[in-house]
């Protein structure tokens, strides 16, 4: 398959896929399984961004300080972007409807609620898009490292969307609307991915600190997102659970990242 394809199969899977894979778990799923797919997630990001995407990213780049450093104030600007409810969203009204132990309450017809689902539609649309240019960016560098960093964003779209799911029934969303909306929304992956391919061709010199941005927020989220919430479970039995689930994640990346390579 030419890059083009691997793209549009990686960010089709990443996007419209898991949307609907978390929309029909969350229907089902009982809330204490979320966690355990949180636990997973941060594993799965945590090895794409240090085994996979930074060594890439310092073997691509003739300044290893100035990627360093890309990744730095990509931490960075990612804090200020979720302070803007654009990266993340969490509302101040919905903030507790994140909490994998709080189940989603009725929506009594507040504003403010309505309010909370439009702005996780905002801003998981962008969040889409922007994965959707940073795997693009990752297969233009290697196929092999296209799909690890595919794989990872995946393990983290999968609890995020339903976690967005779950919000958007609390604001007041029929599961049916809900799912098409969380859809629509992960669409942008393809339509970023797309633009990228054409974009990066004319700029390659834009694929390293893409590579450096993608760290970055792979870091961002299972450090500063997805992590705080594991530590509501402090008890050993959980902290055990996490910590395997983590590790398995970690596996996960590093036995795709051996098969990929032996592939090549």
């Amino acid at each position: 398959m030419n890059t083009l394809t691997w793209i549009v199969i990686a960010t089709l899977a990443g996007g419209i896929l898991s949307a609907v894979v978390a929309s029909l778990f969350a229907i089902q799923a009982k809330a204490s399984q979320v966690p355990m797919l949180v636990s997973y997630a941060v594993g799965a990001l945590l090895g794409a961004a240090f085994i996979e995407v930074l060594p890439h990213a310092f073997e691509k780049s003739e300044n290893i300080q100035a990627t360093a450093a890309t990744v730095l104030f990509g931490i960075l600007g990612f804090f200020i972007l979720e302070k803007l409810v654009l990266w993340r969203h969490c509302h101040v009204e919905a903030c507790e409807a994140h909490d994998p132990h709080t189940p989603p309450q009725p929506n009594h017809g507040h504003n403010d609620h309505g309010r909370s689902g439009l702005m996780i539609l905002v801003g998981d649309t962008f969040h889409n898009f922007v994965d959707g240019v940073l795997i693009a960016a990752a297969f233009m560098a290697d196929i092999q490292l296209g799909i690890v960093t595919a794989i990872a964003i995946i393990a983290h779209e999968v609890p995020q969307e339903v976690g967005d799911f779950l919000i958007l029934l609390h604001s007041g969303y029929s599961k049916g609307k809900a799912m098409l909306l969380n859809i629509i929304a992960s669409a942008a992956m393809v339509i970023g991915g797309v633009l990228a391919y054409f974009m990066l061709q004319i700029a390659q010199s834009l694929v390293t600190p893409l590579l450096a941005l993608a760290a970055a927020s792979m870091l961002y989220v299972a450090v500063a997102d997805l992590i705080p919430g594991l530590h509501r479970r402090p008890e050993l039995a959980a902290t055990a659970q996490q910590v395997l689930l983590i590790g398995l994640g970690i596996a996960t990346i590093w036995l795709v990242g051996a098969w990929a390579h032996g592939s090549h």
